[in-house]
């Protein structure tokens, strides 16, 4: 029984635990904005309301397959979603468009497999999400259910080492130096096969928010 319940708390927290500072806020301004309830949202995004309103409350967070349901029900893109409100320069369009991404910037999501900093966040609608995460679940009992979404992502290691598991081909563990390039709408989970901190640099492809995945 025990063991049972230590496992039902492993796959939870591998998809939603602590949240970033502002997720919550920001979520809660978006659906203010709209004069929406949890219920609508929950009803937009395909995410109960129970959970929202945890990520509202600072409670849990919400990993990257459920940051797009969240920005699919709101009818963003996850890059306008995840961008700075109020930034005079999120709008640019055409050829003049940069962002940098500086030391410490990004917004950062945290649960119990990763802690990622999504970075350039200044810039909507852009084709791909960068990310700099550290890869904490060490087995896949600890990071719960494989995770799927639309789109295509590359991954390279900084630090450590990282097991690479997938839907259908066999674990294989990149050293620093090494990457792999996926198509995500395979179930995939990256483990730290290190005994320090493994650290992935990884670009997700964005994807039409009217073909995410949602199961």
């Amino acid at each position: 029984m025990a063991t049972k319940k230590r496992s039902q708390t492993a796959l939870t927290s591998a998809i939603e635990d602590r949240a970033p500072e502002n997720l919550g806020l920001h979520i809660r301004e978006l659906r203010s904005e709209r004069r929406w309830s949890l219920s609508e949202l929950s009803s937009r995004s395909g995410i109960a309301a129970s959970t929202l309103s945890k990520v509202e409350n600072d409670t849990l967070s919400l990993t990257y397959d459920r940051l797009m349901m969240v920005a699919r029900g709101f009818g963003l893109s996850l890059s306008e979603f995840l961008a700075p409100r109020g930034d005079a320069g999120a709008s640019s369009q055409g050829m003049a468009r940069i962002s940098w991404a500086r030391r410490g910037s990004g917004e950062r999501v945290v649960t119990g497999a990763y802690k990622s900093d999504y970075l350039c966040g200044n810039l909507r609608q852009k084709r791909m999400i960068p990310l700099l995460t550290e890869v904490r679940a060490r087995t896949l009992e600890e990071f719960g259910p494989l995770l799927r979404h639309e789109g295509e992502e590359f991954v390279f290691v900084l630090e450590g080492r990282v097991e690479v598991n997938t839907e259908f081909y066999a674990p294989e563990v990149l050293e620093k130096g090494e990457g792999v390039y996926i198509d995500s709408r395979q179930g995939h989970a990256y483990l730290n096969a290190s005994d320090d901190v493994s650290i992935i640099l990884s670009v997700n492809s964005e994807t039409p928010k009217d073909h995410l995945i949602t199961d």
